[in-house]
C-alpha cells in the first residue's frame, strides 16, 4: 500500500504544473481581448471591473499604464494583463537602464506571480506621429526594459511589444502595395530586428471606423462592418477581401515582408467602432457599433487567419471596455465602450451587464492552484500515515 501511495504522490506532483496553471507563457491566450482604458471619472472600481471581465469570460486585458490599484485588483484573478509604459517615460527609459530596471521591479516583478502580467507595451503609436526625438527613444526603451526582465529571468514570461497606428504606412490599398513610410523606416527596421530576435509580434491599431469616416464616398460601409459585400480584389496576390479589417492586417503583413520580416505575426491591439460621434461622424451609431463588434466577435471565434496568412490565427484586443468621458478630441473618442460607466451594456453583442453576485463565477487559476496544493498536502499526510 505504501508503494502504491508513493506512485500516486509522484503522479500528483508530476502533473501539478499543468493543474495549477502556473506555467502560462506569452501575452495572449485564445483570440479575444479587451482594452481597459480609464480616462474617465465615472467608471467602476477595478475590483468591479474584474468581476465584469470574469462574467464576460474575457481573459486578455490591456491597460495603458501600470496603476497599482489595478494591478492589486487583478491579483489572484487568473486574468492575463498587459501593462503599458506611457510615451512620457520613453526618453528616460531609453537613456537610463537603471531607471528601466527600477520601473520593472516596482511595476512588474513586485506583483508577480499573483497578478498575471504577461506583457509590457512600450509606448503607444509612437512611430509615424511626427516626434522624431520620441521615435528615436522607442528602441532604446524597449531594449532596456527587456534587459531588465532578463536580469530577473522574466523574459520568457513577460512579452515586450509596442502598438502602431496606420500612420506608419505609406499606402495600404490594395494590401499588396503597402510599405512603411520613408520617414518611419529608419526607426521601424531596427525595432523590427530587435522584436524578431525576441519573438515579439507586430502590434497594429486598426480601425475600419476611422477609414470609413475619412472616406465615406469611397468605402462601402458593409465592407467596414463585416456585412455581405462584393469586397475588394487584390490583383497582385489574387486575393479577395470581404471585410476591411482583414485587408488592413494583410497590408501590414505586406509592409513587413517588404521590410524583410515575412514571418512576423501581426496582432491587433486596438479595434472598435464608436456608438456616438460628432455631426461629421454619421457612422458612429449604436447599431453600427453593435454590428461591427458582434461580427468581429464571431470572426475571432472562428480562430482563422486572413486571406494572406490563413494559418495564422487572428488575435485582437477590442477598444474598449468602457465609454471614457474624459478623453479629449471628437465625441466619438468617448463612445467606444462595450459597457457604459454603470456596468450596463452599451448594446447587445452577447455580454451581460455587471452583476453584484460573484459566487457563480469559477475560481481563479490562483485560487484553484491553492486548493490543489492543499489537496496534495492532505493526500501526502494521509499516505505517509498508512
Amino acid at each position: 500500500m505504501r508503494s502504491s501511495g508513493l506512485l500516486l504522490l509522484k503522479f500528483l506532483f508530476f502533473f501539478s504544473p499543468i493543474l495549477t496553471g502556473f506555467q502560462v507563457k506569452g501575452a495572449f491566450v485564445g483570440t479575444y481581448g479587451i482594452n481597459y482604458g480609464r480616462i474617465a471619472d465615472n467608471i467602476p472600481s477595478p475590483d468591479k471591473v474584474v468581476l465584469l471581465l470574469k462574467q464576460a469570460k474575457i481573459r486578455n486585458v490591456r491597460i495603458y499604464d501600470a496603476d497599482h490599484t489595478v494591478l492589486q485588483a487583478f491579483s489572484g484573478t487568473g486574468l492575463d494583463l498587459v501593462v503599458g509604459l506611457p510615451n512620457g517615460f520613453l526618453k528616460e527609459m531609453s537613456s537610463n537602464a537603471d531607471h528601466a530596471l527600477t520601473w520593472v521591479k516596482d511595476n512588474v516583478q513586485s506583483f508577480l506571480p499573483n497578478t498575471r502580467i504577461r506583457g509590457i507595451a512600450i509606448g503607444n503609436e509612437v512611430l509615424g506621429g511626427g516626434d522624431s526625438e520620441l521615435s528615436g527613444a522607442l528602441l532604446g526603451a524597449a531594449k532596456n526594459v527587456y534587459n531588465a526582465l532578463k536580469k530577473m529571468n522574466l523574459e520568457e514570461t513577460v512579452q515586450i511589444t509596442t502598438a502602431h497606428s496606420q500612420a506608419v504606412f505609406a499606402n495600404s490599398y490594395p494590401p499588396s502595395s503597402c510599405i512603411f513610410k520613408e520617414n518611419v523606416v529608419q526607426f521601424m527596421k531596427p525595432l523590427l530586428e530587435f522584436f524578431n530576435q525576441i519573438g515579439s509580434p507586430f502590434c497594429l491599431n486598426a480601425y475600419p471606423f476611422l477609414a470609413y469616416t475619412y472616406n465615406p464616398t469611397q468605402i462601402d460601409i458593409n465592407y467596414a462592418l463585416f456585412k455581405p459585400t462584393e469586397g475588394i480584389y487584390d490583383p497582385k496576390t489574387n486575393l479577395r477581401y470581404d471585410n476591411m479589417l482583414d485587408a488592413q492586417i494583410d497590408a501590414a503583413y505586406m509592409a513587413l515582408e517588404d521590410a524583410g520580416f515575412k514571418e512576423m505575426e501581426v496582432m491587433i491591439t486596438e479595434t472598435g467602432w464608436a456608438s456616438k460621434g460628432d455631426s461629421d461622424e454619421p457612422a458612429a451609431t449604436p447599431e453600427n457599433a453593435r454590428t461591427y463588434n458582434y461580427n468581429l466577435r464571431k470572426r475571432l471565434a472562428k480562430k482563422k487567419g486572413t486571406p494572406l496568412r490563413p494559418k495564422t490565427v487572428l488575435k485582437a484586443y477590442i477598444f474598449a471596455l468602457f465609454n471614457e468621458n474624459s478623453k479629449p478630441g471628437k465625441s466619438s473618442e468617448t463612445h467606444f465602450g462595450l459597457f457604459k460607466p454603470d456596468g450596463t451594456i452599451s448594446y447587445d453583442i452577447g455580454f451581460n451587464s455587471l452583476k453584484s453576485d460573484a459566487s457563480k463565477y469559477p475560481f481563479s487559476s490562483s485560487k484553484a492552484a491553492s486548493c490543489y496544493v492543499a489537496l496534495v498536502i492532505s493526500i501526502s499526510v494521509f499516505l505517509v500515515m498508512i
